[in-house]
């Protein structure tokens, strides 16, 4: 299993952001994938996760994202996507995709930086 993220960077608040992983290894649209961010000197936190169908109702999101954080799933390329918009400071962490729900995951990607400063 390689969970490989991409997209991060350091952007302004307010601005926007699309990060991207590209799973290999296991059969991608047979799982739940989500992703969990972490924050310096913070514990993991889940923010949003995907059911393998793709659709909008197939998709949860953590309250401090809801509205500004979209999560979607190709499934022909095997690749995950987070919509990032109206970025705040808090929002600076090390992005992770990871296989499984917020409860319940196996493997962790190595995580992109998204940081937020003026």
């Amino acid at each position: 299993v390689q969970l490989v993220e991409s997209g991060g960077d350091m952007v302004q608040p307010g601005g926007s952001l699309r990060l991207s992983c590209a799973a290999s290894g296991f059969t991608f649209s047979s799982y739940y994938m989500s992703w969990v961010r972490q924050a310096p000197g913070k514990g993991p936190e889940w923010v949003s996760g995907i059911n393998t169908g793709g659709g909008s109702t197939d998709t949860d999101y953590a309250d401090s994202v809801k509205g500004r954080f979209t999560i979607s799933r190709d499934n022909a390329k095997n690749t995950l996507y987070l919509q990032i918009n109206s970025l705040k400071p808090e929002d600076t962490a090390l992005y992770y995709c990871a296989r499984g729900t917020k409860w319940v995951n196996d493997y962790w990607g190595q995580g992109t930086q998204v940081t937020v400063s003026s």
